[in-house]
């Protein structure tokens, strides 16, 4: 505990000194962080991802706060102040000291986290979960250390976090229950920031964040997002159309007529296939299939596998290839039938159809 027992007049003799110090230092931050700031904006080539950059991002801010903690050091070592202010001081100064160092820390992980998660798409995603769950480490820790200074045993206050736990663990077991079901998913490395995800539920989107709670995803197309409890998709059943790879196979169902020549079909439904995914998907070496399947009740029916680099652009390849084949086929007289009924009535139905019209 501090020892305050001090008279006011020997504190206001020692207070002048120490606020123009104190002052000095303070202005001297907001002109550093002033220059930091732009320099980071007037070079915007900087790549993000360079140990320059990061450095930058992680100490941005944090100028102001280092040149007060200067001038804290400078008050206490240079300024006759009594023993009570210049423990309170060297308190401050060292708290300043920890939280910059774990400021500086939690910032460097998180880009680090995220660059490397752009950079490979790594499972374990940077989702918010994720690097609050750093962060709070992170700052626990110098928190700790800070108390530790102080001289606070950090023994009874872990006790009472124990025995209060328990009442808020029944308290909170919904939410402490998606927190967990959200570390699952992570740490699983099924589900990640940017995949296309399907639930059996019928929802689908792409997932934008894994928050403590909730995991939000954007249907393809939309512009409102879905919101989905992390523990209702712990327990669904997920088709993930961007695992294992970004590859997707668009599949389109045909059928021809029985008297077509099926080598022509082939060739024709191929060349066509190629053109549309060289020009909608970009990718001018993909090689589409063909694959007869059955014989329909009134078409030879066949399955064209048309491979697509991205999800995203499967709907747009079936949409311009169901198009082009429509009118490749028209063009090349090839039928692509529809379905006919034939009633035949039997004679002996005509018989007595006949029988009564002649009594009448």
């Amino acid at each position: 505990m501090l020892d305050l027992a001090f008279s006011w007049p020997e504190i206001e003799g020692n207070l002048l000194i120490p606020a123009l110090i104190l002052g000095a230092s303070l202005l001297m931050g907001f002109v550093l962080n002033y220059l930091l700031r732009r320099y980071i904006t007037r070079h915007t080539d900087l790549a993000p991802d360079s140990a320059l950059g990061v450095l930058l991002h992680a100490v941005r801010g944090l100028p102001r706060l280092w040149c007060f903690a200067i001038g804290v050091y400078w008050t206490i070592h240079t300024v006759g102040l009594v023993e009570p202010v210049q423990r309170l001081l060297a308190y401050i100064l060292f708290t300043i000291l920890v939280f910059s160092i774990t400021r500086v820390i939690v910032r460097t992980l998180e880009r680090i986290i995220a660059l490397r998660t752009a950079e490979a798409r790594s499972a374990a995603a940077a989702t918010s979960l994720l690097t609050n769950l750093v962060a709070i480490t992170i700052y626990a820790a110098g928190a700790i250390i800070i108390l530790g200074y102080y001289g606070i045993s950090i023994a009874p206050l872990i006790t009472a976090l124990g025995v209060g736990g328990m009442a808020v663990a029944l308290a909170l077991q919904e939410t402490l229950a998606n927190i967990f079901s959200g570390l699952h998913l992570i740490l699983s490395k099924q589900l990640r920031i940017g995949d296309y995800i399907k639930l059996g539920s019928g929802e689908e989107g792409r997932v934008t964040d894994i928050t403590w709670r909730f995991t939000t995803i954007i249907p393809l197309g939309a512009s409102n997002t879905i919101v989905i409890p992390n523990k209702t998709i712990a327990g669904a059943n997920i088709t993930n159309y961007s695992l294992p790879t970004l590859n997707i196979n668009v599949s389109v169902p045909v059928g021809v007529a029985y008297d077509s020549d099926l080598a022509t079909v082939e060739r024709v439904t191929i060349e066509t296939a190629k053109e549309v995914l060289a020009r909608v998907d970009d990718n001018p070496n993909a090689e589409p299939l063909v694959r007869y399947t059955d014989f329909g009740d009134s078409s030879i029916n066949f399955v064209v596998i048309l491979p697509s680099s991205l999800f995203d652009n499967h709907g747009i390849i079936k949409h311009e290839f169901i198009k082009a084949l429509t009118d490749r086929y028209r063009a090349e007289g090839i039928d692509i039938p529809y379905p006919i009924q034939t009633i035949i009535q039997e004679k002996a139905d005509a018989e007595e159809n006949n029988s009564q019209g002649a009594a009448s």
